[in-house]
């Protein structure tokens, strides 16, 4: 069983994700998407909270793909939070986690900027900041 729960934050929109999301459930993350891209429009990511996914196969790869185009389109940004090492591994298999920004948690998928260093590969720490001394 799969549900999305799409909530409006100060800082963006969250899809919370929960249980198994494939070939059946997948127009669930559609619908979702559909709602977060009519809210907000043009401010704020959408972040995809996936601490409670438990599966996702080629399909739900599929939305979430579609959902990134749409929200580009609208000039803004899909991100990825808390996703667990079993779906963490398909991500990296399939070169997933190239294409979608992963974040450790949704406050920080909310909260992040475009510096590099604030993106973490799935299931990963961050990696140390570095002091940049000026000459």
């Amino acid at each position: 069983m799969f549900s999305v729960q799409v909530t409006q934050v100060e800082r963006g929109v969250v899809l919370t994700l929960r249980g198994e999301l494939d070939f059946e459930s997948m127009v669930q993350l559609d619908e979702a998407g559909e709602e977060a891209l009519a809210w907000r429009q043009g401010v704020g990511p959408v972040v995809a909270d996936c601490a409670g996914l438990a599966f996702c196969d080629s399909s739900g790869i599929g939305a979430l793909l579609r959902l990134r185009q749409q929200l580009a389109a609208q000039g803004r940004v899909l991100r990825l939070s808390g996703v667990p090492a079993r779906v963490a591994r398909l991500f990296t298999v399939t070169g997933l986690d190239h294409v979608l920004d992963v974040y450790p948690d949704r406050d920080q998928a909310l909260g992040a900027g475009t510096d590099p260093h604030d993106i973490v590969a799935a299931g990963s720490e961050p990696a140390p900041r570095t002091e940049r001394q000026n000459s």
